[in-house]
């Protein structure tokens, strides 16, 4: 079993980083591999709405998306970190994830999402709704923790000193573990929900 973890923030070792390193430490003692790939760095352009992924299974743009793609659809879960940017989460961690989540051409239901932010005051549970949204969208349970997935801090120094935080993100990983171990015994003995044969659309302007 695996867990992706996504670090939305430019800095590959800070706050974001930080919360995402106590998940996975869970995790691994929860019998699940993780692995933090750092995102926010890159350069990621936005999603152009040009529906070549329908016909080709990939995004258009050959970069980072693609990759990860491949990586998420072995895993049984994913967890996206970013820290707080004008009360919402990094932008070029949403252009990765509007693509990622528009091509992949694989079935995401039932792979465990999670999402984190990190802050050094407020605009945390506006993030998290941003964030969890994709998880709503393509059928993932969303993994949940005793408190808001957040920690505060200006450094990576402060977030250790947040023991709250630093709480919440074991709990977060514990119950990720659970979530995901549940699910493939369930998977394994019934396989997935039966889904409906056609998907509904409704445009209220006709």
């Amino acid at each position: 079993m695996k867990a992706l973890l996504l670090n939305g923030s430019p800095h590959a070792q800070g706050c974001t980083y930080t919360a995402l390193a106590e998940v996975a430490g869970t995790l691994r003692e929860g019998g699940v591999e993780a692995e933090i790939v750092h995102v926010g760095h890159l350069d990621i352009r936005g999603c152009l709405g040009c529906g070549k992924c329908r016909e080709s299974g990939r995004c258009v743009f050959d970069d980072k998306v693609n990759e990860l793609a491949a990586r998420l659809r072995e895993a049984d879960g994913l967890v996206v970190g970013s820290p707080v940017y004008y009360a919402g989460p990094n932008g070029t961690l949403t252009n990765l994830l509007d693509r990622l989540f528009f091509s992949a051409s694989y079935d995401l239901r039932m792979k465990v999402g999670a999402a984190v932010c990190s802050a050094r005051r407020a605009g945390t549970t506006a993030t998290l709704d941003r964030l969890n949204k994709y998880f709503a969208l393509a059928e993932m349970p969303i993994a949940s923790s005793r408190y808001w997935n957040m920690v505060h801090g200006r450094d990576a120094g402060e977030v250790v000193q947040d023991e709250e935080g630093m709480q919440v993100m074991r709990v977060l990983g514990r119950n990720m573990a659970f979530l995901i171990r549940a699910i493939a015994a369930e998977r394994a003995a019934h396989g997935l929900p039966v889904e409906e044969p056609q998907r509904i659309h409704t445009n209220y302007i006709r």
